[in-house]
Order: structure tokens, then C-alpha cells, then sequence
């Protein structure tokens, strides 16, 4: 259900000129040396990441995605000489992402596909030499899927995963506003130093700023830490072309919350701050999949999925989100799951009503995109001048660039 006043905000009023010099091309040789704009109660302050734990509250609980970037783009070369190129966006069959790591001979995944219009039906072939000795790897395009395709892959040793053979073959996908082919830096550096879970094609880029003496100096303060898995898909990229955002249609992401995690958020009685955005959207999506149990919907354990506008219907937003995590953690000891997967569709906009979430730590993002409007939602018309500032102050902007510790401006 759509709600009229989110539904008719105009995606040209979250625009400002970001110039090609002020995006980031590289990070910085060290990751914590990055810039740290802090943000409390309307003031500004210009800090440097490494300081992060000083302003952050003692006993406070810290939500990082710890997901890990794929090598998700695979170049094949058919016999005329064209280079077809294959992105893997996220498995078909089987569905679950550490199934379709682990198959040793087919799989099929939604893939966006370059240079389409040249491959018709014929299997592509890549021939590969690994640890295990050479194998080929095939693919073939299937069904017609959005803006892209099914594609199966198969493969002749059974010795290798599918994991392994993007990792010999693959290709890691930078943002395609870097405007530059991966380097081998990139292996480093576009992953958080806490990545774990593979399936991103897009790094959560706020965890990027983390190294081991800035978490260790968050363990000395008694900031307790969890985790959750939010696999970026490549819609972070996609833009708002509609004017109004009631006629743009979120991308859908995975996401996987532990039972240990909703018990340290029913145990939290200070403040909760989350690492990125994707943190953001898989915990503020939990109380809307716990309203569903409360509300008595019937759920299938895979196939529980939040859409993109339940959020905004007061319907959803009567119950308290201590009852929502409550339901939630019933649900997980009632059918013995350690483990919720989930997707979620959710979109953040302004007029949204937060649940769980009292600071945000982000990176600063492109003009009408729908991470600008969720940064709008939690600090209302402060964001531009959040971005004036850094703007004027030099800050590095988009994946490689500065961060940003948001609290949340409830005096919208």
C-alpha cells in the first residue's frame, strides 16, 4: 500500500551538483585516515574516522553487514572475436546463496548481460586452469528476466565449486562511476576487513573506513557488536529515473538476520548505531516482518519477504518494536531456526518512521538516488545541509570516499 504523501515526492528535489572531481577514484593507503563528518542535533563537526569510538556511547550495540563481494563479472569470448560479458546478480536454482556456491557441476543465476544483442543461443565456453586441473566452464542464456536473463552454468570437473570458478574466473565489479577497470588493489580494498558471507556485487562501502585497532578501540569503550547479511545487489546503482518516487520499484535484496543478533536488540537499552545503509534497511525491515507474525499472517520459512510500501501503511506501524523482535524470536525457537532469511524491498523515504535505528554511519551518495532519500528520512532537510558542508569542506564522495556519523533527527 502506497502512501499518497511519500508516493508524490519528486526525486528533483534530492538533487545537488556533484562534479566528477569530488567523486573518489581510489581510497586512501590507509582506511581509517579517511574524513568522519559528524552530525548531532543540527551542528557539524569535521573529525577523522579513526576517532569514531569517542563518539559513539559506551554499552551502545553496532550492526555491520558482514557481507563479501563476489568476483561476479565473467568475460566470455564467442568464436567471432565478441566479448560477451555475464554479471552475476543473485541465484535462481538453488535459490540460497551458499547452495549455489557449493554446486560442483550446474547452476542457474539472474545475470545482467553486455553486448546481448550478439548472443543468441549458442553455449559460451570459458576454458579455465586451476589448483584441480583445467576444466571448462559453460554457460547458457535461458528466459528473459527483467532487464536480464537466466543463465546455467555447467562445468566438467566436478572438483571445483562455483565459488571457486568465479574466484580463477570472475572479475570483481567496482562501481561504474569509478569509471576505471578493477585493479588488483581492488582485491583489498573494496572488501570490509570483516567481510565473511560471499554474494554482493557491491561492497557496503560504509564498513569500508573499519580497520582491526578502530574495532579494537570500539571493544575498549564496551561497544558490543553483531552482525547481519544484506547481499548488495546491483540495483544500488540503478537511478530514479521516475519523477515522482511512487513510480520507481525497489530492487529486492537478501537478507539474513541470527537469532543471537534479535537477543542482543531485545537485551539493548541504549543506543542502537548501524554500519551502512544496508544495515540500516535489514534491521528496519525486522519489525515489518515481525509485524506479520503478530498481525498472524502465515508465513513460509523461505519465503518471507517485506515489500517495498508496507511500510508507510499505519496498519503495520501500531505495534511497539519490542513486541515486533519479540514475535520474531518466538518465531525463530518455534521452528528452530538459528537463522532468518528473509528479502526485503523496503523503501526509505521521508516520512518514514524508524524503529529501531539512532545513528547511521554512511558514506555520501549520488544525487536523487533512494540512499539520498533514506539519509533525508533520518535527518530530515538537514541532509543538504549535511552535504553543503562537506562539499565546501573537501570530503571525498561515493564508495571510496569519506563517511558520515548520523544521528537521527527526529525534528523533521
Amino acid at each position: 500500500m502506497k502512501n499518497n504523501s511519500v508516493e508524490s515526492i519528486s526525486i528533483s528535489e534530492y538533487n545537488y551538483h556533484l562534479s566528477d572531481e569530488r567523486i573518489a577514484k581510489y581510497p586512501l593507503a590507509k582506511r581509517d585516515q579517511s574524513k568522519l563528518l559528524h552530525y548531532c542535533n543540527g551542528a557539524i563537526k569535521v573529525q577523522s574516522f579513526f576517532e569514531l569510538p569517542e563518539f559513539l556511547p559506551s554499552n551502545s550495540l553496532m550492526v555491520f553487514n558482514n557481507t563479501r563481494v563476489i568476483h561476479a563479472r565473467l568475460l566470455f569470448k564467442k568464436t567471432t572475436g565478441a566479448t560477451i560479458e555475464v554479471f552475476c546478480l543473485s541465484p535462481h536454482s538453488p535459490k540460497d546463496y551458499a547452495q549455489s556456491f557449493e554446486q560442483t557441476a550446474t547452476n542457474v543465476w539472474s545475470c545482467m548481460i553486455g553486448n546481448a544483442r550478439k548472443w543468441k543461443d549458442e553455449a559460451l565456453e570459458l576454458i579455465l586452469d586451476g589448483d584441480e586441473g583445467e576444466v571448462t566452464l559453460s554457460a547458457k542464456k535461458l528466459l528473459a528476466e527483467g532487464q536480464g536473463y537466466q543463465v546455467e552454468f555447467s562445468w566438467d570437473n566436478p572438483a571445483y565449486t562455483f565459488s571457486e570458478l568465479l574466484e580463477i574466473a570472475g572479475n570483481l565489479p567496482i562501481p561504474p562511476y569509478l569509471n576505471r577497470p578493477t585493479e588488483e588493489s581492488d582485491e583489498n580494498t573494496y572488501q570490509t576487513v570483516y567481510s565473511q558471507i560471499e554474494g554482493s556485487v557491491a561492497a557496503p562501502t560504509a564498513g569500508l573506513h573499519f580497520t582491526d585497532s578502530v574495532l579494537q578501540s570500539l571493544s575498549n569503550k564496551n561497544i558490543e557488536r553483531t552482525e547481519v547479511t544484506l547481499h548488495v545487489g546491483a540495483g544500488t546503482f540503478r537511478p530514479v529515473k521516475a519523477e515522482h518516487i511512487g513510480e520507481h520499484e525497489m530492487h529486492t535484496e537478501l537478507i539474513s538476520v541470527e537469532r543471537s543478533t534479535v537477543e542482543k536488540m531485545l537485551a539493548n537499552e541504549n543506543k542502537l548505531i548501524v554500519v551502512g545503509t544496508t544495515s540500516l534497511r535489514t534491521i528496519e525491515s525486522m519489525y515489518y516482518i515481525g509485524v506479520k507474525l503478530l498481525k498472524n499472517e502465515v508465513l513460509s520459512t523461505d519465503s518471507i519477504a517485506v515489500e517495498q510500501w508496507e511500510a508507510y501503511d499505519a496498519d503495520n506501524n501500531k505495534y511497539s518494536p519490542k513486541e515486533s523482535l519479540l514475535a520474531i524470536h518466538e518465531y525463530m525457537k518455534e521452528h528452530n531456526l538459528n537463522v532468518l532469511i528473509a528479502s526485503t524491498q523496503i523503501m526509505i523515504a521521508p516520512g518514514y518512521q524508524f524503529k529501531f535505528v539512532d545513528a547511521l554511519l554512511t558514506n555520501f551518495h549520488q544525487p536523487q538516488s533512494t540512499l539520498l532519500l533514506l539519509v533525508s528520512a533520518f535527518v530530515g532537510n538537514d541532509w543538504r545541509t549535511i552535504y553543503d558542508f562537506a562539499m565546501q569542506n573537501e570530503f571525498r564522495f561515493l564508495s571510496y570516499g569519506d563517511s558520515s556519523l548520523l544521528w537521527r533527527n527526529d525534528e523533521k
